[in-house]
C-alpha cells in the first residue's frame, strides 16, 4: 500500500452512525431515517454496518438546516440530489481537462493544420508543410 492508496480525504467513509451523528448535532437514530429516505446514504461495511465521511456529516448539517427552515423532506432529497449531480459532473470536467491537457502534452504536433484552396482544411504533423498543388490548368473560353 503506497501512501496515497491510504490517505484519507473528505469522501472516507470513517465515521460510525454515533459518531457521525455527534459530528452532525443530530441524534442517530435522524441518521438512520434520512438513510432510509435516500437523503444522506452512507457507505456500508462488509458487515452492514454504516459509514460516513466528512462530506456526508457536511450533507447531514446541511439536510438539518433545509429542514429546519421549512423545506419539505422531498424537496430536501431533490436539493441534495441536485448538489451530488454537480459535484459529479465538476469530478467528471476535472478529469477531462486532464485528459485532455495529458494529450495536447502527448501530441504536440496534432493541432496544425493548413486550409486548402478549396476551403479544405488538411491535417500537419508538427514540422510539415503542407503539400501544393503544381498541376497546370489551362482555361480557354468558349467561342
Amino acid at each position: 500500500m503506497t501512501d496515497t492508496d491510504s490517505a484519507l480525504d473528505e469522501n472516507s467513509p470513517i465515521f460510525a452512525v454515533t459518531a457521525a451523528a455527534e459530528l452532525a448535532g443530530l441524534h442517530a437514530q435522524t441518521l438512520r431515517q434520512y438513510d432510509r429516505l435516500g437523503l444522506v446514504v452512507p457507505t456500508r461495511t462488509r458487515g452492514g454496518s454504516r459509514r460516513y465521511s466528512m462530506r456526508d456529516v457536511v450533507q447531514l448539517r446541511e439536510v438539518a438546516r433545509l429542514g429546519g427552515e421549512g423545506v419539505s423532506l422531498e424537496g430536501v432529497k431533490r436539493i441534495v440530489e441536485l448538489e451530488n449531480s454537480v459535484t459529479a459532473l465538476q469530478v467528471r470536467v476535472r478529469e477531462l481537462e486532464t485528459a485532455l491537457a495529458d494529450e495536447i502534452t502527448r501530441r504536440p504536433g496534432a493541432r496544425v493544420f493548413a486550409a486548402g484552396s478549396a476551403g479544405g482544411v488538411e491535417p500537419l504533423r508538427h514540422g510539415t508543410r503542407p503539400r501544393r498543388q503544381t498541376a497546370v490548368v489551362v482555361w480557354r473560353p468558349e467561342r
